[in-house]
């Protein structure tokens, strides 16, 4: 006899489901009540403590402690549906693999890679255009170097030969060399400029351009007061900790730094028609800054600099050279003022025509932009006499450094391309008196005195690329007497050619980083090889030749023996000026 079998399965009932219900509960009560209520209060107040949350317009943004503005990461979502939000790609990155002008054959194999995989149906004619590609994308992001270095128009294919390739990066180094050696020409054969017939004029904006956004500091980042940063005429509070002369400087207050200093600078002329250099108070950095974490169109975030040039464009000085004679000083990198059409991070300031000619002070620049120069970031030591910088000195040489090396800093475990958590793993894998790693991602370099004392007791300094090729933490540790270990030229090398001798093996020492990421070098073990007469050279070097020139006095400082960053840079200026006449 036939039986008929019904193969849907049947639904659980109600009550089964219920039960189910009451079962998981049940359990996880139990799991909860054998956690000590102590513990468990301390879970709780960590993941509070540890993280934010921060409605900005239509954005909610989910923050956890990290190095990344003011040491917070963000998760942001829209509070409304199908609410675009607009991401900052962070294209301020060069390519980790273009190497030292003078390094090895594999260097150019290593830059084709990028080339070869960011545009295989295009073609690239200039050595400029590729360079500018390459070291606008981000590390290990292929597709954004891409869309950088398509031209629709230009329907060729790169033959894909190595000579092609090499020829391409050999140009592209090739102008960033001459561009270094151009800057350097510029430098005057005497330490202290004279002021005869060389008058600084600076222009008195609408406060709109400079104050008013000092004004809006408390805005500028949800989780913290940024306005902290800038008392004490931006140098930010005194650290009694480590002396006369130190201030919890914000690495993004140059703006207001420099034009303090050259307010009070004694070739200052008040007459346009006595000035030979033409100096830009717009705090272009501060001005993108506000915008980060805020949901606003483009034009609102190219507002405000498109106001400066209808507002320059009717002085007469700024008309009669076509602004080669003004400087802007700028305290972000480059990649900021520059922003691509496939991302809303940052302004297009310097992609303005009428910015091409001015100079834009930078404390990274684009290598290829010839009137792009990079100064030093601002440091936490600020002196304000000579006699200053040699206590600092001497506390210096006499330390004793019981550290072989130190890396402050944390990983970037979403850029496969990076080498830091191979120097973490090598650092933390070997002994604490060869190695000590402070890691940032909790916070421990948020205090100025944990940085600079690590700094202080260690020999050399990991300074491997970050969020961009350059980073502050150089100019710490060389303050600091520590050797920078450098695995990028773009970090230092491409950059300072005012503040920093071409001859790099002076004050650091260079580690290629391919050479990292295939783990063929344990540094550690590479820089133990580096004698202890090696290394009090090169330590005197920074100490005694370097470290002035890399600081930034106090707006009323006075210095007669030595010349600090703002000296170095203005009379550079001062000096190229007058050649121009």
């Amino acid at each position: 006899m036939a039986v008929s079998i019904n193969r849907r399965k049947s639904k659980p009932s109600k009550k089964a489901e219920t039960n189910e219900h009451c079962s998981c509960g049940t359990f996880l009560f139990k799991i909860l009540s054998r956690i000590p209520l102590g513990i468990l209060l301390l879970i709780l107040v960590y993941l509070w403590s540890s993280s934010t949350t921060i409605i900005s317009g239509k954005i909610v943004h989910i923050c956890v402690s990290s190095r990344k503005l003011n040491n917070l990461y963000c998760l942001s979502a829209g509070t409304q549906p199908n609410f675009e939000i607009p991401v900052p790609l962070t294209n301020n990155s060069f390519t980790s693999n273009i190497k030292d002008i003078d390094a090895s054959p594999s260097t150019n194999s290593s830059v084709a890679v990028y080339v070869k995989a960011a545009s295989t149906h295009e073609r690239i004619t200039d050595s400029k255009e590729i360079a500018n590609a390459l070291s606008s994308s981000t590390i290990g992001n292929i597709k954004e170097v891409a869309n950088v270095l398509r031209k629709d128009s230009i329907p060729a294919v790169i033959d894909g030969t190595d000579k092609n390739r090499n020829e391409e990066i050999a140009n592209a180094k090739k102008a960033v060399k001459e561009h270094l050696q151009l800057h350097r020409s510029w430098m005057p054969n005497t330490n202290h400029a004279s002021c005869d017939g060389r008058g600084v004029y600076v222009y008195d904006l609408p406060s709109k351009f400079n104050k008013d956004l000092i004004g809006q500091c408390g805005d500028m980042m949800p989780w913290t007061d940024f306005c902290k940063y800038f008392n004490n005429e931006a140098l930010g509070e005194p650290i009694a900790n480590l002396g006369k002369g130190w201030y919890h400087t914000h690495q993004y207050s140059l703006e207001p730094i420099f034009h303090s200093r050259i307010l009070s600078h004694p070739c200052r002329v008040y007459n346009e028609s006595e000035a030979k250099l033409f100096y830009v108070p717009y705090y272009g950095g501060l001005d993108i800054l506000r915008w980060h974490f805020k949901n606003v169109s483009d034009d609102v975030k190219d507002a405000l600099a498109m106001d400066l040039m209808k507002w320059l464009e009717h002085r007469r000085p700024w008309v009669q050279n076509s602004g080669s004679d003004h400087v802007f000083v700028l305290g972000k990198i480059s990649w900021d003022f520059r922003r691509r059409n496939y991302t809303s991070w940052g302004t297009r300031f310097l992609e303005l025509e009428q910015m091409k000619n001015p100079i834009k002070l930078l404390i990274e620049r684009q290598p290829w932009e010839v009137n792009d120069i990079a100064i030093p970031h601002p440091t936490f030591f600020h002196p304000h006499s000579d006699d200053d910088i040699v206590a600092w000195q001497q506390k210096i040489i006499g330390t004793t450094r019981k550290n072989l090396v130190s890396f402050a800093g944390a990983a970037r475990p979403d850029q496969p391309e990076s080498i830091r958590s191979t120097l973490i793993n090598q650092c933390t894998s070997t002994s604490s008196d060869k190695c000590q790693f402070l890691d940032c991602k909790s916070g421990g370099c948020n205090q100025p005195e944990s940085v600079t004392k690590l700094f202080l007791e260690s020999e050399f300094c990991l300074q491997p690329p970050g969020d961009s090729p350059t980073r502050k933490s150089v100019f710490d540790s060389l303050v600091s007497g520590c050797i920078p270990v450098l695995f990028d030229p773009f970090t230092a090398y491409y950059q300072y050619p005012w503040h920093l001798p071409e001859d790099h093996s002076k004050y650091s020492v260079f580690i290629d980083q391919e050479e990292v990421r295939q783990m063929k070098v344990n540094v550690v073990g590479r820089l133990s090889s580096i004698s202890a007469r090696e290394r009090d050279d090169m330590r005197r070097y920074i100490v005694y030749e370097l470290l002035p020139g890399l600081v930034y006095g106090d707006s009323s400082c006075r210095f007669q023996k030595f010349q600090d960053a703002f000296s170095i840079t203005v009379n550079t200026l001062l000096e190229r000026v007058s050649r121009m006449q």
